[in-house]
C-alpha cells in the first residue's frame, strides 16, 4: 500500500512539479512508516545472542555426554564459548561457583545441540510458494552451487526446529544428478557468513535410480530405468573429466563446475550420496571406491540389508527418518523404526536425519525419530548419539561439537524432560558457542496470544 502511494504522488510530480506535492509525498511516508513499524513493533522478533562475556556452571542436571556416557548431577563449566570442564557436581569448588553464573539443573537433562545431517532448512520457507524456495538450480550437474550463500538466517521455520535442540545443520541443495556443495551451520547467527560452522563441505550426489515410478495417467506402477546405462555413463564421464581437471594445475580455461569438484579429490569436501536400495547403495559405494573416495549414503532405506558391506568399507549412513511406512508392500510395516537398531546392531556408523523435500520444517521433529528408535531396539544412549556425536563424526565436526567435553564449543542445552520424548520434551536453556539462544517460535507467541484470550472469558 506504501508503495501504492508513493507511485500516485511520483506521478502527480511529475505533472505538477510542485513543493506541495513534494510535501506531501514527505508526510504520507513518514504516517505509513509509523503506521507500519507500530505494526511491526507489536511483534516479537528474536535477537541472536551475543557472545558470552562471563562463566556459566550448570549444576545438578543429569548430563548425556553423546558418546554413550552419563553423568549424574553433573557440573558443566562454559567460558569464552567452550567447554572448559565437566565432571561431577562435586568436582566444582566454591571458586568455580563463586567467579561463574551459576545456573541449578538438578532434576533435568543436559544434551549436547543436536545435528541436523541434511535438510533445506533456510533454503525453503513455503514450499508452495516457487519465491520462497531456493534449494535447487537448473540443470543436472551443479556442483559449483553453493547453499550457504542461499541460506537465510531470517527464516521463520528456524526457532522453531532449534525450541526442540537442533543447534547445529548441514544444508543441502536438491535437484539434478550432483545438485551442489552443502555446508554446516549454527542455527542462531545474523547472517550466512556468521552461521557457517563447515563451508562448503561437501558434494551431494543422487544416485541412479534402477527403477522409475510412473504416474496415475500412465497407469502408475513400478517400471525399470532404461535409461540407466546412459545415466550411468553420463555420470562416470562428467567425474572422469571432473578428476582430470582437478589434477591439471594450470588448466586453459576454467570451468566452474570442475572447480566446484576439486574438493573431492584433495579431500576437503566429501561425497554425500543419496541412494536408497540395497543394490543402488552398493553400486554407488562401489563407484566412488574407484576414484578413491569414501561416500556418506544418505536416505539408505535398505541400508539394514548391506549392514556387513557398509560396515567393512567404513561407510557412515545419514538415515532417513523412523517416522514413516516402508516404500514396499511386502517389507514389515516396522522396518523403518528397527533400522537403527540393526545398524546399530552391525556396527554400522550412522546418524539419524530428516531427508527429502519435508527436510526443513520436519526438522523440528528429529529427536523424536530418534527416540521412535529407542522403541524398536536402539539403546537410548546410542539414539542420543545418532543425532550428536555420530552426526558430528559424519559431517567432520565432531573436534568442534556433537559432545559434552572440554575444549568443544558450548553448544548443548536443557530440557525439563526427555529430550527425545514428545510428551516430556521442554527446553529451557540453550546455546550456541556460548551465546544464549531465545528459544521463543512463532508457535508458542500464537499460544500466548490466544492463551490471553480464552483467559479473559
Amino acid at each position: 500500500m506504501l508503495f501504492f502511494f508513493i507511485y500516485r504522488h511520483m506521478t502527480a510530480m511529475q505533472q505538477f512539479n510542485s513543493y506541495v506535492s513534494y510535501t506531501r509525498l514527505f508526510i504520507l511516508i513518514l504516517f505509513f512508516s509509523s503506521a507500519t513499524s507500530g505494526v511491526l513493533l507489536a511483534q516479537e522478533y528474536l535477537i541472536p545472542g551475543a557472545n558470552q562475556t562471563e562463566p556459566i556452571l550448570l549444576l545438578g542436571g543429569t548430563a548425556h555426554i553423546g558418546n554413550g556416557d552419563v553423568i549424574s548431577e553433573c557440573g558443566i563449566l562454559l567460558e569464552e564459548g567452550r567447554i572448559v570442564k565437566v565432571g561431577s557436581a562435586t568436582d566444582f569448588s566454591a571458586a568455580d561457583r563463586n567467579r561463574a553464573r551459576v545456573i541449578e539443573t538438578a532434576g533435568m537433562e543436559i544434551y549436547p545441540g543436536f545435528i541436523a545431517p541434511e535438510t533445506t532448512l533456510g533454503l525453503v520457507e513455503i514450499s508452495a510458494v516457487r519465491a520462497t524456495r531456493d534449494q535447487s538450480e537448473v540443470g543436472p550437474y551443479t556442483p559449483n552451487v553453493r547453499a550457504l550463500i542461499a541460506y537465510s538466517t531470517d527464516s521463520k521455520i528456524i526457532p522453531t526446529v532449534r525450541s526442540n535442540g537442533v543447534l547445529v545443520a548441514r544444508i543441502t541443495p536438491e535437484g539434478g544428478r550432483i545438485t551442489g556443495t552443502s555446508s554446516v551451520v549454527h542455527l542462531d547467527a545474523w547472517n550466512w557468513e556468521d552461521a557457517a560452522l563447515l563451508a562448503d563441505d561437501g558434494i551431494h550426489l543422487n544416485w541412479i535410480n534402477l527403477y522409475r515410478r510412473s504416474g496415475w495417467w500412465t497407469g502408475g506402477g513400478v517400471q525399470r530405468n532404461d535409461k540407466y546405462d546412459d545415466e550411468y555413463r553420463e555420470l562416470q564421464t562428467f567425474i572422469d573429466e571432473a578428476a582430470a581437471y582437478a589434477r591439471n594445475a594450470a588448466p586453459e580455461e576454467r570451468n566452474l563446475f570442475f572447480e566446484g569438484m576439486k574438493g573431492l579429490f584433495d579431500g576437503s569436501k566429501q561425497l554425500y550420496i543419496q541412494a536408497d536400495k540395497a543394490r543402488a547403495i552398493t553400486e554407488a559405494v562401489l563407484f566412488a571406491g574407484r576414484y578413491d573416495l569414501k561416500p556418506v549414503i544418505t536416505g539408505g532405506s535398505e541400508a539394514w540389508k548391506v549392514a556387513d558391506f557398509l560396515r567393512d568399507n567404513g561407510v557412515a549412513v545419514i538415515l532417513d527418518r523412523t517416522h514413516r511406512l516402508p516404500e514396499y508392500p511386502h517389507t514389515p510395516v516396522d522396518q523403518p523404526y528397527k533400522t537403527p537398531a540393526i545398524l546399530h546392531e552391525a556396527g554400522v556408523t550412522f546418524c539419524i536425519g530428516i531427508v527429502g523435500s519435508d527436510g526443513f520444517w520436519q526438522q523440528r521433529n528429529l529427536p523424536f525419530h530418534a527416540g521412535h528408535a529407542v522403541g524398536y531396539g536402539l539403546p537410548y544412549e546410542a539414539a542420543v548419539q545418532a543425532i550428536t556425536l555420530d552426526a558430528a563424526r559424519t559431517l567432520r565436526i565432531d573436534d568442534r561439537c556433537g559432545s559434552l567435553e572440554e575444549g568443544k564449543d558450548a553448544t548443548l542445552f536443557v530440557s525439563e524432560g526427555d529430550a527425545l520424548d514428545m510428551a516430556t520434551n521442554n527446553v529451557v536453556h540453550a546455546w550456541i558457542q556460548g551465546r544464549r539462544v531465545d528459544l521463543n517460535n512463532k508457535q508458542k507467541m500464537l499460544y500466548r496470544k490466544y492463551q490471553t484470550k480464552y483467559s479473559r472469558n
